[in-house]
C-alpha cells in the first residue's frame, strides 16, 4: 500500500499563500501595516530629526572651539616673561592627536599708526604680529574685506588688520591705496578680519607674514601664541602634553588653555540624544510588535473555518504554521518599508524647513525595517502555533 505524503511548500508558494491571506482582508491588512508603518516612521523620524539637530548643534559648538587649545609663554621662576623656543611649533606638531596648528608672534616695538604725524604714545592698543598663513583655518576667523595673506604678500610689506584695529585706525575697507605705518615702515592693508571670538587678540592686531616680519621688522621668530586643534576624545591628554612638548627644558614656563566649556556641553548633549533615541526607538518597535500580534491573533480567530478546511484537505500543522508566520512577516515587511520611507521623508522635510543638513543614519532605516521582521516573526509565532494546533473537526464545527 502506497503512503501519501503532503505536498511540499516551496518558498515561492509560502509567499503566495501569505499574500492570499492579506488580499482577502485588504482593509484590515492595510490598517495593520499602517499602524506598523507609523511606529517605524516615528522611530526613523525621531532618530533622523535628532541626528540632524545634533549635527547642527555639533557644528555650532565646533564654532565655539570645543577642540581648540592655545599655548603661550608664562613667567619664569623670578617673575619675568618667559619665551617659547622657536622650535615649539614643530615639536607640538609631532603630537599624534593634534590635527592642525598655527601661530602668531608678537613683534616688539612694532606699533601701528594711521599716519606718521600721530604721537608715538597714542598706539590705540594695536600691536604688530607675525602670522602663519594657515592661521585663519585653525582659529576659524573670517575676512570681511580684501584677502588674507598668501605666500606672495607674506614676504612683502602687506598687513591684515583685526576688526577692532581697523575701526580704531578709521579704515573701513582694504585696498592697494590703504596703508598704515607699522614698525616705522609703510604696509599696504590687503585685508580686514571679522571679529574673532576664538582668538580675541587678533581683533586688535596688525598681522604680517612671518618672512617680512623677520626681514624688515626685527622679529626674532619666537611664537607667542600657538593655536592647536586636537582630537576631542584626547583633549585631556593633549593638554597635558603641550607644555612639556612646547618647551621641554622649562615646561613650567608654558601656559596652556583649558578645554572650552562647549566641549562638555557637546558631550552631555550627545549622551542625552543617545538615551532619547534608544528610548523612543524601543517604544516605537514595541507599538509595532503589539499591532502585528493583535492582527494575527484576530486573524486566527476569524479564519478557524479556513484552517479546518485546509487541514481536512491534507495541510500539515507545519504548513499552517508557516502560512500564518509568512503573513505576519509580510505584514511587518510592508509596514516596516513604508514606515522607513515615511520617516526619511519627514526628516528631510523638517531639516529643509529648519535649514539643517539632512542626517538620516543608515542604521535607523535598516534597523527599523529589520527589527519589524524580527518583532513581526515573534509576534506572529504564537498565533501561527495556535492555528496549527486546531484539529480539523474542531475548526470545521465552529465554521
Amino acid at each position: 500500500m502506497r503512503t501519501l505524503r503532503p505536498a511540499r511548500l516551496w518558498p515561492g508558494d509560502v509567499v503566495k499563500v501569505g499574500l492570499v491571506g492579506l488580499r482577502t482582508r485588504p482593509m484590515r491588512a492595510f490598517l495593520s501595516a499602517l499602524g506598523i508603518a507609523i511606529g517605524i516612521a516615528s522611530m526613523v523620524a525621531v532618530v533622523g530629526i535628532s541626528s540632524s539637530s545634533r549635527a547642527e548643534l555639533d557644528r555650532t559648538l565646533d564654532a565655539l572651539g570645543t577642540n581648540l587649545l592655545t599655548v603661550a609663554p608664562g613667567t619664569t621662576l623670578i617673575g619675568e616673561r618667559a619665551q617659547l623656543p622657536d622650535t615649539a611649533e614643530a615639536m607640538v606638531g609631532r603630537i599624534a592627536a593634534v590635527r592642525a596648528l598655527s601661530s602668531i608672534g608678537r613683534i616688539d616695538g612694532a606699533k601701528v599708526y594711521r599716519t606718521g604725524k600721530i604721537p608715538k604714545t597714542q598706539t590705540n592698543g594695536i600691536a604688530g604680529y607675525a602670522a602663519r598663513l594657515d592661521l585663519l583655518a585653525v582659529v576659524g576667523a573670517q575676512v570681511r574685506s580684501g584677502t588674507w595673506l598668501n605666500a606672495a604678500t607674506g614676504a612683502f610689506p602687506a598687513t591684515v588688520l583685526g576688526a577692532a584695529a581697523a575701526e580704531r585706525l578709521g579704515i573701513g575697507r582694504a585696498g592697494p591705496d590703504t596703508r598704515v605705518l607699522l614698525g616705522g615702515r609703510w604696509f599696504t592693508v590687503v585685508g580686514i578680519l571679522e571679529p574673532s571670538p576664538l582668538a580675541p587678540e587678533l581683533d586688535t592686531a596688525a598681522l604680517v607674514g612671518w618672512p617680512v616680519a623677520q626681514a624688515e621688522l626685527g622679529f626674532d621668530g619666537h611664537p607667542t601664541t600657538i593655536y592647536t586643534r586636537a582630537d576631542e576624545a584626547r583633549i585631556a591628554a593633549v593638554r597635558a602634553a603641550l607644555g612639556p612638548t612646547a618647551n621641554p627644558e622649562a615646561p613650567n614656563e608654558v601656559q596652556v588653555s583649558r578645554p572650552s566649556d562647549a566641549l562638555a556641553a557637546k558631550q552631555a548633549a550627545g549622551e542625552a540624544f543617545t538615551r532619547l533615541l534608544l528610548g523612543l526607538g524601543a517604544v516605537a518597535l514595541l507599538v509595532g510588535g503589539v499591532g502585528v500580534a493583535n492582527t494575527m491573533v484576530i486573524s486566527v480567530l476569524e479564519r478557524r473555518g479556513e484552517i479546518g478546511l485546509r487541514r481536512s484537505l491534507g495541510a500539515t500543522r507545519g504548513q499552517i504554521r508557516t502560512q500564518f508566520l509568512a503573513e505576519s512577516l509580510l505584514l511587518s515587511a510592508l509596514g516596516g518599508a513604508g514606515g522607513a520611507l515615511l520617516g526619511a521623508a519627514g526628516t528631510a522635510a523638517y531639516a529643509v524647513a529648519q535649514h539643517f543638513s539632512t542626517v538620516i543614519p543608515p542604521w535607523s532605516v535598516a534597523g527599523g525595517a529589520g527589527a519589524t521582521l524580527v518583532i513581526g516573526g515573534l509576534a506572529g509565532l504564537y498565533p501561527a502555533v495556535r492555528a496549527s494546533r486546531l484539529s480539523p473537526t474542531e475548526a470545521l464545527a465552529e465554521r
